[in-house]
């Protein structure tokens, strides 16, 4: 049987107090509703769809990389079931299992949305309701049984005393059988303060004809829980965090402090590497077996090989770092940075479009801008390479075992050959060839006795 999927974004999220659409607020480096559809593709549904409404074009905008999604368009809220209905014409002629859910729950785990299929279409339902048992179910719709079976969902502001002392909550996660469903929508009745379409009155309305009712439960609630606040947000990045440090270490990840260890879900680490406290692991990183990262590092959409030390408070940036090599503290590695196995960035080293040879060594205050070093070369403190023109920006390259003297500004375009050296202090604006001494810097002039003259000289 075919499975559909299509996930409500159309809401406003009025309480998260941001101007950005709620479904696209960040949690371990992806959007909420990204966790949502990672977790609805176990399905493989034939139909992916999304609703939105409030900021509809930035939410589509946010997915712009998903290009199989279909949206339709809520352009007023008028409840679950409204947004529903404006979804009609991308199922016409669809038969099989819609699974709804929710762009504001994104912890739901695949192998639960697959549970919820296997039970409905097992069943032969009409829907299935997943549900859980909550401490403090304020807020959420209760789940009314009647000898076991569902007879109802009551939302908060509806329920009686009685009804709001019931643990089992609606979670907003649904499975309907495509054929009657909306057919059905139109015979819920509207009701609210603004006349809402509540998707909960399908229960009452299938109940009503017999149909079979089916629920499931999940037995962690924070699965199904929403987010609906800044506060919330929070909360949930802290079960998120503590759920991917807690796999790291399984996989043999030292991880000093997992309280102050933040890694996005799609970051990869290797065994025996060492993560101190204070560690920023984001986006796409991928860091391998036997490195060891220091306090303060934060490292995006990087690789690191086997065996790299990060020493404290780096900043690396959409970087590779070869088997070996030694970085920091305090440098900072911008986007196209290769650093080569067994070399060094060393302290206060910026570096931007810059690949640094095997063995190589940027060791103190120096900036690297589009620039190449070969193998073996040693860039002496203060090395700046002046790669921008005020208009375009150029390339330097620093041939294997070149030296470079502290002191010295290389300005683009600007070669300097295999094994030349370059004299402290130096800028050099014409190439150096291979084997050769380059030194570019106006003669010292020593003026004796110039501080006495000037001390007795009166004031004017």
């Amino acid at each position: 049987m075919s499975c559909h999927v299509l996930i409500l974004a159309a809401g406003q999220g009025t309480r998260m107090r941001s101007s950005r659409p709620k479904a696209l607020h960040r949690l371990a480096g992806l959007t909420l509703i990204e966790h949502v559809l990672r977790a609805a593709e176990a399905m493989n549904p034939t139909t992916t769809g999304v609703v939105v409404g409030h900021q509809a074009t930035q939410v589509q905008a946010g997915l712009v990389d998903r290009s199989s999604l279909r949206f339709a368009v809520q352009s007023e809220q008028f409840g679950t079931g409204h947004a529903l209905l404006q979804a009609a014409p991308m199922f016409q002629g669809q038969r099989g299992t819609l699974v709804v859910l929710s762009g504001d729950v994104p912890l739901v785990r695949a192998a639960t949305l697959e549970r919820l299929v296997a039970t409905h279409e097992r069943a032969k339902a009409a829907v299935t309701v997943v549900t859980a048992h909550v401490a403090r179910p304020y807020g959420y719709g209760r789940i009314v049984r009647t000898e076991g079976r569902l007879t109802g969902i009551v939302e908060e502001r509806d329920a009686s005393n009685a009804q709001r002392q019931l643990k089992e909550i609606n979670s907003g996660i649904y499975a309907f059988d495509l054929e009657p469903l909306f057919d059905a929508l139109h015979e819920i009745p509207r009701g609210g303060a603004v006349n809402e379409i509540y998707l909960p009155g399908l229960v009452t309305i299938y109940r009503g004809r017999g149909w079979l009712v089916e629920t499931i439960e999940v037995s962690d609630p924070d699965e199904v829980r929403g987010i609906n606040s800044q506060t919330e947000l929070a909360e949930v990045r802290r079960i998120v965090r503590q759920s991917k440090n807690e796999e790291l270490m399984a996989a043999g990840v030292t991880i000093e402090d997992p309280a102050t260890t933040y890694v996005d879900v799609d970051v990869t680490v290797g065994p025996d590497t060492v993560i101190h406290p204070g560690v920023f692991l984001e986006g796409r990183t991928r860091v391998g077996a036997r490195c060891e990262l220091h306090a303060g590092v934060r490292i995006v959409d990087s690789t690191l090989e086997d065996g790299v030390l990060v020493n404290n408070h780096c900043v690396i940036r959409r970087t590779r770092v070869a088997e070996g090599a030694q970085v920091g503290p305090f440098a900072h590695l911008r986007e196209g940075t290769v650093v080569g196995a067994e070399a060094k960035i060393g302290n206060f080293v910026e570096t931007k479009k810059t690949s640094l040879g095997r063995g190589s060594k940027a060791s103190h205050l120096t900036y690297l801008g589009d620039t190449s070093v070969g193998d073996g070369a040693n860039v002496g403190a203060g090395t700046i390479t002046c790669n921008y023109d005020g208009v375009n920006k150029h390339a330097t390259a620093i041939g294997h075992n070149a030296f470079i003297g502290s002191g010295t500004q290389l300005v683009a375009p600007v070669s300097v050959g295999d094994g030349a050296y370059i004299g402290a202090g130096s800028c050099i604006t014409e190439d150096v060839p291979a084997g050769a001494l380059g030194v570019a810097r106006a003669r010292q002039v020593n003026k004796t006795e110039w501080v006495g003259r000037r001390r007795d000289e009166p004031d004017s």
